[in-house]
């Protein structure tokens, strides 16, 4: 599989993310039955318009979602219906956002998105931030990235910071996640989301003979086993 080469966009008053890969030449063959690995943090694109089954949980049904604009039957709620055939329309200037607030603080891994050139023409996304924090005050910019012609699910890392393991990325604790439309293909100003999920960290399963909370200081230790 090519690579996908590197742009580093900056916006004005926000700070910059480098490595913002461009997706649509990083393709998973078998449409959605295929698992997401991409450790250089390249987005992947899932050819097709039902969701790819992925490992990581889907959380965003414990959030309330809200858009910046949209028209009459073309709300948030087309973001999350399960349906490729609805989608967010935006009415308003630019950048378009879509807002998920949480109740609680989270753990978000990766996001997934369905935009589709071939039927949406300019009014496809281009240039796509990914902002999150405690609060509407202190958001902050995690990562951008750009797509080109995208047709299909987009599954991205909020996160370009290697974990501890090096063998993927870390993820980000939040109460609040922000996606923000910057650009549109062909200069498009109203925009086109036909789909979206927020995915948490894969959770670790514990072996028959691991135990949920071990011992750690060396008085516990030392009585662990029965001898």
């Amino acid at each position: 599989m090519a690579s996908a080469s590197a742009v580093a966009p900056v916006i004005a008053g926000s700070i910059p993310v480098p490595g913002a890969p461009i997706v649509g030449r990083r393709r998973m063959p078998g449409g959605g039955n295929a698992a997401a690995s991409a450790n250089d943090g390249a987005p992947i694109l899932h050819p097709g318009k039902l969701p790819p089954r992925l490992p990581w949980p889907d959380i965003g049904h414990l959030a309330k979602w809200s858009v910046s604009s949209f028209k009459f039957g073309f709300g948030a709620e087309c973001l999350t219906d399960e349906d490729p055939d609805t989608f967010w329309h935006s009415d308003g200037p630019q950048p378009h956002f879509i807002t998920v607030e949480f109740p609680r603080k989270v753990s978000i891994q990766k996001l997934s998105m369905y935009l589709s050139f071939p039927m949406d023409d300019s009014y496809t996304p281009a240039t796509i931030a990914v902002r999150a924090g405690t609060g509407p005050v202190d958001l902050q910019d995690v990562r951008i990235l750009q797509v080109e012609k995208p047709d299909g699910w987009i599954t991205f890392d909020v996160c370009m910071e290697p974990n501890e393991d090096g063998d993927g990325f870390k993820h980000i604790e939040a109460y609040i996640l922000q996606v923000i439309i910057l650009t549109n293909h062909m200069n498009g100003k109203d925009t086109h989301v036909r789909g979206l999920k927020v995915l948490g960290p894969v959770e670790a399963k514990l072996q028959v003979y691991e135990e949920p909370f071990p011992f750690v200081s060396p008085q516990f230790k030392m009585y662990e086993c029965i001898r």
